[in-house]
Formats: C-alpha cells, sequence, structure tokens
C-alpha cells in the first residue's frame, strides 16, 4: 500500500509466528494466523474484500526443487481459494498473484488461468526484477494482475500476455519484449547503467576507514555454517565480516561485488548462515575495485546487513525489527520477501482506471 494506492488492508495472512511479530510491531495489527485453507466461501464473504493479493509458497515451483506444482501439499491452500471464487456471492475485483519465475510454466499456473477466465477475468502477466526499476538487485519474480469485467487495464493490448519488461508500467514502450528470449544485451546494459551503485544503499556508507581497520572479523569457524553467536561484536561492523576461513575455501564460488557495482545477486533465506549461492558479498577494502582485484582475502569481504538487504528490497525507512527477532530470522524474513519497489509499480498500475 507504500505505493500511493487508495486503498484499506481489510485482513493479512501469514501462518508464520515471526513474521506476524514484524508485520504486528510495523503496522499495529496481528495478521489472521492459520491456514487459510480452512476457509469457505462465507468466511471470505464476510471479509467484503475488494481486492485479494495472494503470495502463495513458492517451494513446488522452484528450479532447484521437485517441482511438483499442484501434486504438491504446498500448492493446496492457494488452489482451494481460486476454486471459492464462484461460491462466494462478491467476488473479488482485483487479484494479484506473486511467485517464483517457474510459476509461469506450472500446472498450477494453468489452472489459475482457467478458473480466473472462467469467472470474467482479464489478467496481464509480468516477469520484473528490481534491475528494471534503477535498484541494482537482481530478483526476477513473477507476477499475474487480474481484473473482473468490466473492469479493464489502462493497456488492454497486452491482456493474456506475459511481458519480460515494465513498459506499460512505465508508459513507455523501451526494451518491450514478450518472452525471456527476445532480452537483448543492449536493452540489459542499459538497464545497468540507469541503476544507482550499491553504496547508495549501505547503512553504514560513512564508516571511516581507521574505524574499518579496527573491525576485523574475529571468529575461527571453519564451515560453511556460521553461527552468529560466535562473532564479536565489538564494533557495529565486526559481526558481518566474513571469516577468513570461509573465504580460502568458498571465495572461488563468491558472489563478490563493490560499493561501485550496480547490480548484486538475489538474497536467499539462508543468507549469513551459509556463504555460497546465498547472495552477494561486498567488498569494502577502498584499495581494491572490480576492475583491480587483488587475492580475495584482501577485499575483507562482509554481509550486507539486514538493513542494507530490506533497502535493496525498496522496504520504507521507518521500516524496523522488534528487538526479539534474531539476526538468522531477520535475515530469513527478508529472502522470503518481496520488492516494495516493484510491487508499488504494479499496484499503481492495477488500481488505476477502474470502472464498475
Amino acid at each position: 500500500m507504500r505505493g500511493a494506492v487508495n486503498a484499506t488492508v481489510v485482513e493479512a495472512f501469514d501462518i508464520n509466528d515471526v513474521a506476524n511479530d514484524v508485520y504486528e510491531h510495523n503496522f499495529g495489527h496481528r495478521p489472521y494466523q492459520g491456514n487459510i485453507q480452512t476457509l469457505s466461501a462465507a468466511d471470505l464473504d464476510r471479509y467484503d474484500a475488494d481486492a485479494w493479493l495472494l503470495s502463495p509458497p513458492c517451494q513446488p515451483y522452484t528450479r532447484q526443487g521437485l517441482q511438483k506444482g499442484s501434486s504438491d501439499a504446498r500448492a493446496f491452500s492457494f488452489l482451494k481459494i481460486l476454486e471459492l471464487i464462484p461460491q462466494i456471492s462478491r467476488p473479488p475485483l482485483i487479484l494479484f498473484v506473486e511467485n517464483v519465475v517457474g510459476f509461469e510454466i506450472s500446472d498450477t499456473h494453468t489452472k489459475m488461468l482457467e478458473i480466473l477466465s472462467e469467472n470474467h477475468f482479464v489478467t496481464q502477466e509480468f516477469i520484473l526484477s528490481p534491475l528494471q526499476f534503477g535498484v541494482p538487485y537482481s530478483r526476477p519474480r513473477y507476477f499475474c494482475l487480474a481484473k473482473r469485467k468490466p473492469l479493464s487495464f489502462q493497456n488492454p493490448q497486452f491482456n493474456n500476455e506475459l511481458l519480460w519488461a515494465p513498459g506499460p508500467l512505465l508508459g513507455s514502450d523501451g526494451c518491450m519484449v514478450i518472452s525471456e528470449g527476445e532480452q537483448s544485451h543492449g536493452c540489459c546494459d542499459k538497464l545497468l547503467q540507469a541503476c544507482q551503485p550499491i553504496k547508495e544503499f549501505l547503512e553504514l556508507k560513512n564508516f571511516r576507514d581507521e574505524d574499518l581497520d579496527s573491525c576485523i572479523a574475529n571468529v575461527s569457524e571453519t564451515s560453511d555454517e556460521v553461527e552468529e553467536g560466535n562473532r564479536s561484536v565489538s564494533c557495529p561492523l565486526n559481526q558481518f565480516f566474513v571469516p577468513s576461513s570461509l573465504v580460502e575455501r568458498w571465495g572461488s564460488a563468491m558472489d563478490i561485488v563493490f560499493p561501485v557495482s550496480k547490480r548484486c545477486c538475489c538474497f536467499t533465506k539462508s543468507y549469513y548462515r551459509y556463504v555460497k549461492g546465498t547472495g552477494s558479498l561486498l567488498a569494502t577494502n577502498k584499495g581494491t575495485t572490480k576492475d583491480k582485484i587483488s587475492k580475495v582475502e584482501d577485499l575483507r569481504l562482509r554481509y550486507f546487513t539486514p538493513r542494507e538487504v530490506a533497502n535493496l528490497h525498496s522496504f520504507p525507512d521507518d521500516f524496523q525489527f522488534p528487538h526479539h527477532i534474531s539476526l538468522r530470522q531477520r535475515y530469513a524474513l527478508l529472502g522470503n520477501s518481496l520488492s516494495v519497489g516493484v510491487v508499488a509499480q504494479l499496484f499503481r498500475y492495477l488500481f488505476t482506471n477502474q470502472s464498475r
């Protein structure tokens, strides 16, 4: 709702107790906690909601997973909610669905479009990343926007299309592509050039070099997994430095970025717990650049802080975690979260030009 959308949240739903603690801390309301598969048509009618914003579990559709789709038990609740639409006395006018790339080729996606079409919805689908909105963060995600007739989209020529670019959202035809294969290197290069550098999203960007010299990690872990309790916290950055033992072991597999970089990798829920394949690490030694890399051990690699990860997700400045949420839990929640900047643009487009 931070996207300047004139709407009120009727109810929020999440089964994760920790996530609900964070939501309540920021919004003063605790979401309904339980399996939404138990909701009936009568329950949904009582909410009398104009819009449903849905982000179902992604595990059935991830490229690294088993890709069981609708046969995965974690997909049941989403399908149950969709199947209730024709049973509701006042169905929603608008639907918004988010998931991982891969959902668009699943049988769940096919069933979703069938149900929406049978219930008089028109759809426009997107696969978008924060990189396309000036944020140096690669996190492509699938989005489905749906409106029930007689509502219509500002750009109806894209009905029933899957777009890989945000042109309709921005009122531009630039870099308009309708498939992954049509994305050109020139278009991608232009997007990267338009991105802000990572240094603009750092929480501790004004930290002095002399202070940084004293913030050398004081840990001795030898495995890929890092126990946060073993870290010294003598300075604000110390707990975020990558132990030298892990740099020696995994340095060649790490995605290393610099403050001037204009792209970093997607942070997963295992960031900070594991250093390989969970997100980028920041080189803090100002004597090195991406064009002049010395030994990896000399780069003073550190993890992005939770606030910095939130910044790259475009979370508002006043977003906070309750004090009792551990560092590892913060990273896990952020790894499962949405890009507020991308969703805000989608909401502006979705909620514009409604007509009953």
